[in-house]
């Protein structure tokens, strides 16, 4: 599949993150930054910009999760190369200190991505507006449409195709809840009610389906299409990086050091925390329902893989207590 319109945004810190709470080491993420420069990636996402707080410190929840321009521009500055990509960062609503926000010409930072739910969308609405406003390029991501009612999400869809200050409109698969068929269905959705709005997506893999749904909504007409190295995300992951660079068959992309920082970074990684498909998150992900309960039931060692017992309890049986 080539098509030269086709930009793709690595996630890899920013979901990876929200495994071990933002605590990558900066020689890790430095790795990560030289592989994407290396291999032509369009956007990387270091992270989320959430404001500091008593509650979330940097030092519990990690420097990625509060991308300070300083610890940007130090991983950028580790790295010669000819090519550097676009560094982008999420806003979360609700959880943001605009007055620490300058231009974006006096940033590292050249993309913000406002992630909100259906209920939410004036507040990302607002948010959008006034990054665009400092000159960054914009997303608004909504999550969780899988669970959202559709006659809202749609009064919502109509909201952002309002405001030209939103480049891109994300459909999100927050739960890997979707099949090929619902992409479609919900890419018709956006462009029928936001037509006037480039469009992205961004998969979970809970019922492996990251992947095959990222090549759906390429067939489909999206451009901006988000991956991570070795499909590090939380719980069953995402859509891996190192696949969807093979299958787009653009030359400006290498693949060869996406594997090699896979071999020398995330293979070490595996042993201390984990991500990826098991039938816990399968579960999850076919249940339509957010991933918490399975990550929780994950980091039980002795009742991890109860399966039986996960979908029993998720159903609302009474027959089995997991807990």
């Amino acid at each position: 599949m080539f098509r030269e319109e086709i930009k793709v945004l690595d996630c890899t810190i920013r979901d990876g993150g929200l495994i071990n709470d933002y605590q990558f080491s900066r020689d890790f993420v430095n790795a990560v930054y030289r592989s994407i420069c290396e291999s032509g990636v369009d956007i990387m996402e270091f992270g989320k910009k959430l404001a500091v707080s008593q509650e979330y410190t940097r030092e519990k929840y990690g420097i990625w999760n509060f991308c300070d321009d300083d610890d940007i521009k130090r991983v950028i500055d580790s790295h010669e190369s000819e090519y550097r990509p676009k560094v982008a960062v999420m806003f979360d609503v609700g959880r943001v200190d605009l007055s620490t926000l300058v231009p974006c010409d006096q940033s590292p930072v050249d993309m913000i991505r406002t992630a909100c739910y259906v209920p939410d969308i004036d507040k990302g609405i607002d948010l959008v507006k006034r990054t665009k406003y400092l000159g960054y390029q914009t997303t608004i991501n909504i999550m969780a449409v899988s669970a959202a009612i559709e006659s809202d999400l749609i009064e919502a869809l109509e909201q952002v195709n309002e405001i030209p200050e939103a480049d891109f409109l994300y459909l999100v698969d927050s739960f890997g809840a979707f099949y090929s068929e619902q992409v479609t269905y919900y890419l018709d959705l956006y462009r029928k009610h936001a037509p006037g709005k480039e469009l992205g997506f961004h998969a979970h893999n809970n019922q492996q389906l990251g992947f095959s749904n990222t090549q759906q909504a390429i067939i489909d007409g999206v451009n901006l299409l988000d991956a991570t190295i070795n499909g590090i995300g939380r719980g069953a992951g995402n859509c891996n990086l190192e696949l969807l660079l093979n299958f787009l068959k653009n030359p400006k992309f290498d693949v060869r050091p996406v594997y090699k920082v896979i071999q020398d970074e995330f293979v070490p990684l595996r042993h201390s925390i984990e991500w990826g498909f098991n039938d816990i998150y399968g579960i999850s992900g076919h249940l339509n329902q957010h991933p918490r309960q399975g990550m929780k039931l994950r980091a039980d060692k002795k009742l991890k893989d109860n399966c039986y017992d996960f979908f029993l309890e998720s159903t609302r049986s009474d027959d089995v207590d997991i807990a």
